[in-house]
């Protein structure tokens, strides 16, 4: 069990803090019923916010004819514990449903936000990256279209490809950066006015740890982990022959930091080797051909085990993450110590606030004492 003494959580409840249009929403607080919003590493985040409404005796309803809820306003939500606050998302109003019902007391407004890469998706771009005489790179490409929306680089964005000489772009600027993501084998995430551009950051200082049956410093209300034997350990492909019409098999082993003290994988099974082969894909050179396979031998091995779960929000005291590590302990020594975050849905209600979790790792055993930082620290104590 780690100690939690050193560290920012404030034992208040949890409260949920909503700015539209940069100003809080005080006056709708009363009506509002639930917060969820869904976030994840492949996915933008969305939320759904819902409301109560009621008519008054001029015929006004008190939510939909505020006018602040209004599509394409800037909505920010935040998770409140005591004096501070984390952002949960960020970006604009999507749409606005109202539903009246035969029960007049049962109308409900509905409002559906996306994070701010749905900015990225309002015009369709015909633009040939990169010349012969003036090539580009994806951190050239992807600076210029942030900058265009007011948005920042992440500070440990990956670089990609350099000497791009005519890449095609016709789409929206979002599914071509999705395109260029998934060819270098990249995460995309948009979060608190950043962009993560860069593969996953399994060496990222872990978040505060889930405690599982940890007496009073419990923060996880349940937790379901489960190893996947049926993951392949490598990728192989055939690779064009540099001269003639031969092919050179190639295998391609996940190159992932290992998020445990041993491989999940079945390679000391003494079984015969277990090897998944890339289809092959129209036109790909040698190079595209390693890249594609190194992106599937990685994502089967981040799949190998897989947890999920609940916490309480106001025990935890931080808002979990995608795309970031995290402690997990309280499990043994088998299946205790570092995972990756895949999802995160966050649920604010009269209830409290809950945290939804999907996990990830390629490896066994509790590696929790050796974590860098802090984490690892308190680990050593107990």
């Amino acid at each position: 069990m780690l100690l939690d003494f050193l560290s920012a959580k404030e034992r208040a409840p949890a409260e949920c803090l909503v700015k539209v249009n940069g100003q809080e929403i005080t006056a709708l607080y009363p009506f509002l019923l639930e917060i969820t919003v869904q976030c994840g590493r492949a996915e933008a985040a969305t939320a759904s916010l819902t409301f109560e409404t009621r008519r008054d005796e001029l015929g006004r309803w008190t939510v939909q004819d505020a006018e602040l809820l209004t599509p394409w306003a800037p909505v920010e939500i935040h998770a409140a514990f005591g004096h501070r606050t984390e952002e949960v998302m960020r970006g604009y109003i999507r749409e606005v449903k109202l539903d009246t019902p035969q029960d007049a007391g049962a109308a409900q407004v509905r409002v559906e936000c996306q994070d701010d890469s749905i900015r990225l998706d309002r015009e369709h771009h015909r633009k040939t990256w990169g010349s012969s005489t003036l090539p580009s790179s994806d951190r050239l490409l992807l600076m210029e279209i942030l900058s265009g929306y007011g948005l920042l680089p992440h500070p440990k964005n990956e670089g990609g490809q350099d000497r791009l000489v005519g890449i095609a772009q016709d789409d929206t600027d979002i599914k071509f950066l999705k395109s260029r993501a998934e060819f270098n084998g990249y995460e995309l995430i948009f979060r608190e006015g950043l962009v993560y551009f860069g593969p996953m950051r399994l060496d990222a200082d872990p978040q505060d740890t889930l405690l599982i049956y940890a007496g009073a410093d419990t923060n996880c209300l349940s937790l379901t982990a489960q190893v996947n034997g049926h993951q392949a350990d490598a990728v192989a492909y055939d690779a064009p022959a540099e001269s003639g019409d031969g092919v050179s098999p190639t295998t391609v082993d996940p190159n992932l930091t290992v998020l445990g003290r041993q491989r999940a994988d079945s390679r000391a099974a003494g079984l015969e080797p277990f090897v998944w082969r890339l289809q092959a894909e129209a036109g790909a050179d040698a190079n595209r051909l390693q890249a594609l396979a190194q992106q599937k031998a990685n994502e089967l091995d981040i799949q190998r085990v897989h947890a999920e779960g609940e916490l309480d929000g106001t025990l935890y005291g931080h808002v979990l993450q995608a795309g970031l590590p995290v402690g997990v302990d309280g499990l043994g020594d088998w299946l205790s110590g570092t995972y990756y975050v895949d999802t995160v849905t966050h649920t604010f209600n009269p209830q409290g606030y809950r945290q939804r979790f999907t996990l990830l790792r390629n490896a066994l055993g509790d590696n929790l004492g050796a974590l860098p930082g802090l984490g690892g620290v308190l680990a050593q104590v107990l």
